[in-house]
Parts: structure tokens; sequence; C-alpha cells
């Protein structure tokens, strides 16, 4: 199926923007696994729109419906089934005209006009509200293993945050915030950047990195099942990820083999690597050390600003002025999102079935 992900752990997606739902199905789960129900609501509203002047004034209260596979707040063993109903819709403003950016354009080349695209349609970034629900599940499993999944904003356009490696701490202290930035000035900042893009009709991008802590060694394998083939899979499954990279990624192609190198070491009696360069992963294997991931998100490409394109039933040039409510930076909103992926791929790389 197109829509279906995984090899020990099975996700499959399904809905439209501006249909009646969205949401996944996922299995293999065990049973006997406790579903914190209030976690996921809180998981749920980070990436709910509508929740500020740096989002879509668009508002869903994202509210999972949870259809099967829980019972009496654990996991039966069954396929766990999920949905959120959309609720603020505005169908009217869709009309047969190509955005530009968007994938309007490849699903005219695949599906004709037969596909529904209001609101982006299935290819929609609301597709990804139930795979954060998927992925706060993933968290409640991981967490007894003391695997712990944490995000952050390195740069909203050219704002850039500290660069730095983090420690556990910092990094659970950095998650907490609104508007999760190591640097208070560069906060400041790449939120006025935003706030400015909005008034001009325009959007922006950025880059979210991701942090594993907490990851055995020794998980995965080599080529097609490596670490990073199956995180990078839902990495660019999510809508608007331009690029991802591992460890100190296209850094590394600048470096000497020397410096590019973790050097090997024993600490506290087990053998380790004095630095992280590689990111957490060799050979597609876990080297026990934090996993880092860094995704790039392109700008909204919903924006009001004239733009060239055609009516995909007459074929005719027009002049494009997106109406609509839309983010004009996705990156915050996808933080959730990120976290979710990389738990969900930590969770297929497990060995065997966790333990209910």
């Amino acid at each position: 199926m197109a829509d279906t992900w995984g090899n020990r752990i099975k996700l499959s997606i399904f809905g439209e923007s501006h249909g009646p739902v969205v949401g996944i199905a996922i299995d293999n789960l065990p049973s006997g696994l406790t579903i914190d129900e209030g976690f996921i609501s809180r998981e749920m509203e980070r990436r709910a729109p509508g929740r500020d002047e740096l989002s879509t004034y668009r508002y869903e209260p994202d509210n999972i419906e949870i259809l099967s596979g829980v019972f009496n707040g654990k996991t039966t063993g069954n396929s766990i089934c999920g949905i959120i109903r959309n609720k603020d819709t505005r169908s009217g403003d869709y009309t047969n005209i190509l955005r530009p950016g968007h994938a309007d354009l490849t699903a005219f080349f695949k599906y004709g006009n037969n596909a529904d695209m209001r609101g982006g349609g299935h290819f929609s970034g609301r597709l990804t509200a139930p795979l954060v629900f998927a992925g706060a599940i993933a968290k409640l499993a991981l967490a007894p293993l003391g695997v712990s999944v944490y995000s952050r904003i390195t740069s909203i356009g050219t704002v850039l945050d500290t660069s730095t490696e983090l420690t556990e701490e910092t990094w659970g202290k950095i998650s907490k915030k609104d508007f999760p930035v190591a640097n208070s000035t560069a906060s400041e900042r790449m939120r006025q950047l935003i706030l400015d893009c909005r008034k001009e009709n325009d959007s922006v991008g950025g880059v979210i990195e991701i942090a594993a802590l907490g990851v055995p060694a020794g998980l995965g394998d080599p080529f097609f099942n490596s670490v990073e083939s199956t995180a990078a899979h839902l990495f660019f499954s999510i809508p608007a990820v331009k690029g991802v990279e591992f460890g100190a990624g296209f850094a590394l192609s600048s470096m000497n083999g020397s410096t590019a190198n973790d050097s090997i070491c024993v600490r506290n009696g087990k053998i380790t690597t004095e630095t992280n360069r590689c990111g957490g992963i060799l050979g597609g294997i876990t080297t026990g050390k934090p996993i880092i991931a860094r995704l790039a998100f392109k700008p909204t490409p919903s924006i009001s600003k004239p733009q060239k394109s055609v009516n995909s039933e007459t074929l005719e040039p027009v002049t494009l002025e997106i109406s609509g409510r839309h983010d004009p930076c996705i990156v915050l909103r996808a933080l959730p999102v990120a976290e979710a992926a990389l738990a969900l791929a930590l969770l297929d790389c497990l060995p065997e079935r966790i333990p209910g």
C-alpha cells in the first residue's frame, strides 16, 4: 500500500485535509502497554493549529478518538486505530488553479483532477496530526527503556540559534519552552521574522534538531534497515521536509578524517566515543551516544503574494494570490512531528517486540 510504513511496527495513514477525518492505524504493538491519554493530548496540542499569532488562523482542537486496540487504558495487542475529526474547514478557498510549491502539480500529473486537493488533500500537513498520535504511543513505549526524544529550533530563515552539544538536562529545559530555542535573543529575532513574513503575505522556513537520548548501542542493521534509513524514510514523509542530516551531517564533507572520526575510549567501564560527530550511528547501528538529526523545512508554499500558475481545467495562465488560512512558518508546529518520526523509527528498530 502507498501509505503503509514499517518493518516490525506498521503504520497506515488515511484521510484528507478537508475530509470528515484524518487518522492512522498502528499494528504489531504488544498487549499491555499503558496508554496515557493526558500525555497524548498534550502532544497533540503542541502540533494543533490556531494556537497563537505565529500559526495558521484555522482552529482545530485535534481531539483524538481511539476506535480500537485500547481497553481499560492498555493496548489489547490488536490494531490501534485513531481518528481526528476535521471541524474548521473552508473548502470554498480552493479552486482548480495549481498552487506553486504545493503537491497540486504532481497530484494533477498522477491523478488528473480526481484528487481532493482542498487544503492540500491527502498531501496536507494536516496528516501529521495522526502521526503525532502514533509518535506519542511510541514515546510511551520507549520511556520504560530509558529512551527520551527532544527537539529544538536551530534556525528560522537566516536567524541561527546557539550551536552547541546539549546535555540531557539542557535538552529537557529547552524542550519545555513555548519557543524551544537555546538563545533567548535568537528566539526573539526568530519570532519577529515570522511575524514580519506574515505582514508581508510571505513565509519562511527553518531547521529543527532532534535528539534521542538513552538509546542503547547495537540497534539497527547495515544498509537497507539502518537506523538512518529507517528514520529518514519517516522524516521525508513529513510534508515540507527537504533535507535531513545526522550528526555533523554535511559539515563532515569539509573535514579531514582525523577531525571527523570520533575517538574511541573507555568511560565508567564501557567502550564509547569521546565526541559524537556521527550522530550516534555508525554503519547503520547505534553507538549508545545520543542520536542527533536535523531536518530542513521549506517555507510554507501558501502565500498571498502574486504567483504565476495555470488553471488545470482550461490550461490558461493565471496570476494566483492564495487565500485561506496558512502558517507563515511551519517549523514551530513541526517539532512534535519530527519527534514522533524519530520515536517511531527507534521503536521499529528494536530487535524484538517490546514487552507489555
